[in-house]
């Protein structure tokens, strides 16, 4: 099964390379890894050209905003199942193995475990599981 991760950018030169990197990270075999840049004015673009062996189909312009940002790279996707990381979000290590290997035909919404960081602090927030 083809996994598209889209990740929406704007000005993110500071978190932008490790959510790359979590997603280069995931060893998933049929993988496609789309940026949509809001035409950001930082060092975002230099980070997104540095992975080019990552990322796989990128774009930099003016949008109007995060719905039509994540829109915007919906409509490029080709796989079967499309999944959004913001900037600033890093996959856990096999998340995507984890989920093609349990989703379900009748799936249609997958949420997950959020690890949150700052101020020093590890929080964890329970979201859910599988929607079906």
């Amino acid at each position: 099964m083809k996994i598209s991760i889209i990740t929406i950018t704007y000005n993110s030169e500071k978190t932008l390379e490790d959510t790359i990197q979590s997603v280069a990270r995931q060893n998933y075999p049929d993988l496609e890894y789309i940026i949509v840049d809001g035409g950001s004015k930082d060092a975002t673009l230099d980070i997104v050209k540095k992975y080019s062996n990552v990322v796989t189909k990128w774009i930099s312009e003016p949008d109007k905003g995060i719905s039509d940002a994540f829109n915007k790279g919906i409509k490029i996707a080709s796989g079967e199942l499309i999944g959004i990381i913001n900037s600033d979000d890093m996959l856990t290590d096999n998340s995507l193995n984890i989920i093609a290997k349990n989703i379900k035909q009748e799936t249609d919404v997958i949420y997950g475990n959020a690890i949150m960081f700052g101020g020093g602090e590890k929080q964890t927030i329970v979201v859910s599981q599988l929607i079906r």
